[in-house]
């Protein structure tokens, strides 16, 4: 007996190792040994139960493309080296990567799509509960677009964009892109209709991918991985640009806003609603009923003296964090935590990034979970379909589920911790230009005298494969140390306003020539550009430099990278930003090194091909360093001092 008893105690103090060791947040293993308590399963617990994964899948060489299979070959060469049909490993590889990224770009698109969708109904007049904000950005995207607006009605101006945002998802014709055409730059357009991968419709390419993928079509590596960067520049430079630019129209620019980061924001005295996904359509309204008296006076005559406290999880946290200053509570990992707490009446989801899991965690609470999108159902969750016509008493009968589920909330099973977190967040294009003076010259004049060595774009996902934030930040901090400046967005920005690297003191961590740039402008070294479907700024703001410099994108002395990825939706932005001339690091292994044809494509031959290519480092502090030998190696190209 006396053995047992010890075994468990050892099994315990595992446990916690391993609590400790799967995150760099300490809210993590707080609340991790509390769902043990508990008895709730996590996606850590999930994790662990799926080892070993499939080697087959890992390597990208299983197929199930069609009914003759399911496929796969023999990484080894001792079994079958080609499928059914024929196809050998290589075929396989680049057919999975391409409906990969084919679901990546579909995912940010679609998106859009309903992004545009209720622009139109603010033209038409059915989307009565929205508005135009930032009439000044319509008016540039206008212009942008060759658009004439003098003497012309904002509305009117509003129906000719929109016109043309509508016709970029499904236009007939070779034509490229509208939306490309403006805002890209003309030696990688030129680049583009070289290499035969200029974008024609969105629908049109992620469509073409899943033609060329079925059985029987293409089985050219080469060929394959062109249709998907075409895919993805589609997405990139359309797609997810105008996702980007009419939410700015519809809710304002961000600009600098000071915010709270971290499970901490959750509030004991308070209903707490979670609202999770990516599309701020549901969440910006979600915060305006959250302030309706009414339903504030229902929460205090229920017990909740603190009223109704909104808080952002994901990337629907990302766009009410940037543009209201709504705290928010956590990146991808954190979402069943925030149930976990026992401290959350409701998490309101749109759709991505959310797992079908939060139904089972919740189940263990009082917590609801509450779906809104007809695309997006989760089997045992509560079901309330967001009318977009109806936007704002919608909104209201959501955020009356979540008050009147506080009187079922168990005191003795709430615990949340403490951590949270300050941070300057928000920054825009516009933003960076109005701290910059309105201009570009002084990034530049900084980049060319090596002040600023470099610029990094780092973009979001945590893994479980990987300890949770632990790469974003370790990256983030070896890079501003050697005075390259970090600009991002999505679960990786989630996590720099966590770890303390949005406040404008981080800048002490920051090397000499990027600190006194930072002091000066009271800005932190890393900024904070959005959610994951905002890297669009990132294509704006690189484009714009390129021009500035008269250089090709491919010239500048900047890096991507995507320490902690696991979405599709990051191997449509990563392969975006390589056919855009930025070299991209991934963090996590994808699955394609069951082909060595396809890892030389995308580690070496793009690079001949678009300038740039993928590289693969899961050590953070490997991957930093690598990223700054990239931009020595630009540096020295351009004639710049290193």
């Amino acid at each position: 007996m006396e053995d047992v008893r010890i075994y468990e105690r050892l099994l315990k103090a595992s446990r916690r190792e391993y609590y400790e060791s799967v995150s760099s947040d300490p809210t993590v293993p707080q609340l991790l040994e509390k769902a043990e308590k508990d008895g709730v399963e996590t996606v850590w617990h999930r994790y662990l139960a799926q080892q070993p994964q499939c080697g087959f899948g890992l390597l990208g060489v299983c197929c199930r493309n069609c009914n003759m299979g399911p496929c796969r070959v023999d990484p080894f060469g001792y079994g079958p080296q080609r499928g059914i049909c024929g196809a050998d490993a290589h075929t396989i590889v680049a057919r999975n990567l391409l409906r990969a990224l084919a679901a990546g770009a579909a995912s940010h698109s679609d998106h859009a799509r309903d992004i545009v969708e209720v622009f139109r109904g603010i033209v038409d007049g059915w989307a009565k509960d929205y508005g135009i904000t930032d009439q000044e950005k319509l008016i540039s995207i206008a212009k942008a677009l060759g658009l004439e607006t003098d003497g012309k009605d904002i509305k009117e101006v509003a129906r000719e964009v929109v016109e043309i945002a509508e016709m970029e998802f499904g236009k007939p014709g070779e034509e490229p892109l509208r939306f490309l055409n403006a805002f890209a730059p003309e030696k990688r357009k030129e680049l583009w209709e070289k290499l035969k991968i200029t974008p024609r419709a969105i629908d049109r390419e992620v469509t073409e991918i899943m033609h060329r993928t079925h059985m029987g079509v293409d089985a050219d590596p080469l060929n394959l991985i062109s249709q998907g960067l075409r895919a993805a520049l589609a997405d990139g430079w359309s797609g997810s640009m105008m996702a980007t630019l009419f939410s700015d129209v519809m809710f304002g620019t961000p600009k600098p806003i000071k915010v709270w980061a971290n499970l901490g924001v959750l509030r004991e005295d308070a209903v707490n609603i979670v609202v999770h996904g990516h599309n701020p359509l549901l969440s910006m309204k979600i915060v305006e009923a959250a302030q309706d008296p009414e339903l504030v006076e229902l929460a205090k005559s229920l017990g909740a003296e603190g009223g109704i406290n909104v808080v952002g999880m994901c990337c629907t946290g990302n766009e009410i964090l940037v543009r209201l200053g709504v705290p928010i509570a956590g990146n991808f990992l954190q979402q069943e935590l925030a149930i976990i707490t026992g401290a959350t009446e409701a998490v309101i989801v749109d759709y991505q990034c959310i797992m079908p899991a939060l139904v089972d965690v919740a189940s263990c609470y009082h917590t609801k979970v509450i779906t809104t999108e007809p695309k997006a159902k989760i089997p045992g969750a509560i079901h309330v379909e967001f009318d977009k016509e109806n936007a704002n008493e919608t909104a209201k009968k959501i955020v009356r589920i979540a008050v009147e589920n506080f009187k079922n909330r168990r005191k003795e099973r709430v615990f949340i911790p403490k951590e949270k977190m300050e941070a300057v967040v928000g920054f825009s294009v516009e933003a960076i230009l109005s701290a910059l003076g309105g201009s570009l010259e002084p990034l530049a004049e900084a980049l060319k005298s090596g002040k600023i060595k470099g610029i990094a774009g780092i973009v979001g996902c945590t893994n479980p494969k990987t300890r949770h934030d632990h790469s974003h930040i370790a990256i983030t901090k070896e890079l501003i140390k050697n005075d390259v400046l970090v600009v991002g967005t999505g679960c990786w920005a989630i996590a720099m306003s966590k770890a303390g690297l949005f406040k404008p003191e981080a800048a002490e961590l920051a090397g000499p020539g990027l600190r006194e740039i930072c002091q000066a402008l009271n800005i932190p070294p890393a900024l904070h550009m959005g959610s994951c479907v905002d890297c669009s700024r990132m294509l704006i703001a690189l484009a714009a430099l390129a021009d500035h410099l008269g250089v090709d994108m491919s010239d500048l002395p900047a890096v991507g990278s995507a320490p902690e990825w696991y979405s599709e939706k990051a191997v449509a932005i990563g392969s975006y930003f390589v056919a855009s001339g930025i070299t991209v690091h991934l963090g996590t292994v994808p699955p394609v090194l069951g082909s060595q044809k396809v890892v030389e494509l995308l580690t070496e031959d793009a690079e001949k091909l678009v300038g740039a290519k993928f590289f693969v480092e899961t050590d953070p502090h490997k991957a930093a360093q690598r990223i700054l030998e990239i931009i020595e190696e630009k540096r020295k190209k351009l004639g710049w001092p290193v």
